[in-house]
């Protein structure tokens, strides 16, 4: 089975990131883009070992704030008001920057072009940067996300409440706490993965748990408002997945995504919530693979 090689730290946008990378270093470029206040390491080892026998270069990195990437400290925590209300002049950074920063690591690593997948707010960044960078996307997979819209993909209230509780200060509270909050938002259709589950989550507090990052990548995602427009002009094949079953951000945000972009492919899955249940993997993969054969190869 394929195998990250070791953790490295990139200069991108002004910042650095942490990444790892696997598979063929002359096959086809995948970037992974995980979501709100998750590292890397919520792109399993395991799946991704499935892209990169489907031929991919696999790269996987912590976004900004989080895990060992550069945390943004002196910008301080933002009042819950601002962040909620998506208050723009008082947002540390907007998704657009965090795009930036997934376009610097390409640059870094020689990459002109790649094929990008996001999860949840990794769905907003790849999004953004399709819109904004076209050339450097090859194809699109949006997964779990929304376009930004008010009205598109809303939380349920318990897992709204689930997302905005108290943060943890200890390693046991922050696993105990990812426990609570995925059995809300995770896969109803799928047994709960718990050992899974506390093993990513303790494996993250020891590389860098650092609650006031989750809160200004909320702020950036309440601040950079509604991608629908700038969705519109997407030319890059686009797939878009989400659980039937997502409480965090409902089917709507997912259906409006794929009404957005030209050409768009919806994939709905039954018993699917806000998570990546092993048992699709593989399912996965494929739709993933499938999409990235429909770009042009450059």
């Amino acid at each position: 089975m394929p195998a990250f090689g070791e953790e490295r730290i990139a200069p991108a946008n002004g910042i650095e990131i942490a990444y790892q990378e696997m598979g063929d270093p002359a096959g086809e470029p995948l970037l992974l883009v995980m979501g709100l206040a998750m590292q890397m390491l919520g792109w399993d080892e395991g799946f991704c070992s499935l892209l990169a026998e489907r031929g991919f270069r696999v790269v996987r990195f912590d976004n900004r704030d989080v895990g060992r990437s550069t945390k943004l400290v002196d910008a301080g925590v933002p009042r819950r008001f601002d962040m909620l209300a998506g208050r723009r002049s008082t947002a540390a950074y907007l998704i657009g920057d965090m795009a930036r920063d997934a376009a610097g690591l390409m640059d870094h690593l020689g990459i002109e072009s790649a094929h990008v997948v996001g999860a949840s707010m990794g769905g907003m960044i790849a999004q953004t940067l399709a819109i904004e960078h076209p050339r450097r996307v090859r194809s699109l997979v949006s997964i779990m996300s929304t376009t930004g819209s008010r009205w598109a993909g809303l939380p349920s209230f318990r897992a709204f409440a689930a997302l905005m509780a108290k943060a943890p200060r200890s390693r046991e509270e922050a696993v105990e706490r990812a426990v609570r909050t995925f059995r809300v938002i995770g896969s109803p259709g799928f047994p709960f993965e718990e050992e899974r589950v506390r093993d990513i989550a303790a494996r993250s507090y020891d590389r860098g748990h650092h609650p006031p990052g989750a809160a200004r990548q909320l702020h950036a995602i309440m601040a950079s408002g509604d991608r629908t427009r700038g969705l519109r002009g997407v030319e890059a094949p686009t797939l878009v997945i989400h659980g039937r079953s997502d409480p965090l951000v409902r089917p709507s945000g997912g259906r409006a995504t794929a009404r957005a972009v030209p050409g768009a492919k919806l994939r709905l899955v039954d018993g699917m919530g806000h998570d990546l249940p092993e048992p699709l993997w593989g399912e996965l993969a494929d739709e993933i693979a499938a999409n990235a054969g429909r770009a042009v190869t450059v």
